[in-house]
């Protein structure tokens, strides 16, 4: 969405992240998104602020256009109310992070439970299956073996891309998939 800004003197790097980062979080909380990068970059006169977003529910790209339009509107008001965001225009690009982003933080993991990813754990590079990831680590299943893993012990994951995977997977309390018993219906 192209943004034409106000001009004049802008204010400091760090200060209108600041106000950039002010104005979309309050937008993204109303809708449970999370604030994955915020990122300013120039391209001659004018920025581009990209605007990364991502939820434990995934990312519709309906809510997108709306938060996009959201976050458009809160941008022009704290222009409006403290001069501007950048300097010169900007064009915003509100997206979700890609298959390829970084698994760094728990929320991440959490969001790949059932994926295949790769993961460096000491000096040794993993390849598992994330059966469950809370605020402490991960459990990953290792050619059918079960790890518990601090995050402390593990570098950025990656997920693998998987062609041909089965559906989606039924995880129990545990972690481990659920199988249904004869006779029950699948959901």
């Amino acid at each position: 969405m192209a943004r034409s800004g106000r001009t004049g003197t802008a204010p400091s790097t760090g200060r209108h992240k600041e106000r950039l980062r002010a104005a979309v979080e309050p937008v993204l909380a109303a809708v449970h998104y999370d604030l994955e990068d915020l990122v300013v970059s120039r391209t001659g006169n004018r920025s581009v602020v990209r605007v990364v977003v991502d939820s434990d529910q995934g990312v519709d790209s309906d809510v997108i256009a709306d938060v996009s339009r959201d976050i458009s509107a809160a941008l022009d008001e704290a222009e409006a109310a403290d001069g501007p965001l950048t300097p010169g225009g900007y064009t915003l690009e509100v997206s979700s992070p890609g298959i390829d982003r970084p698994l760094t933080q728990p929320r991440h993991w959490r969001r790949n439970r059932g994926r295949l990813v790769t993961v460096r754990v000491g000096q040794a590079t993993r390849t598992g299956r994330v059966l469950a990831a809370d605020d402490d680590g991960v459990r990953l299943d290792v050619a059918g073996e079960v790890h518990d893993l601090r995050y402390a012990e593990l570098g950025p994951g990656k997920v693998q891309i998987e062609f041909g995977r089965p559906g989606a997977l039924e995880f129990g309390k545990d972690g481990r998939e659920e199988v249904p018993e004869s006779g029950e219906e699948e959901p």
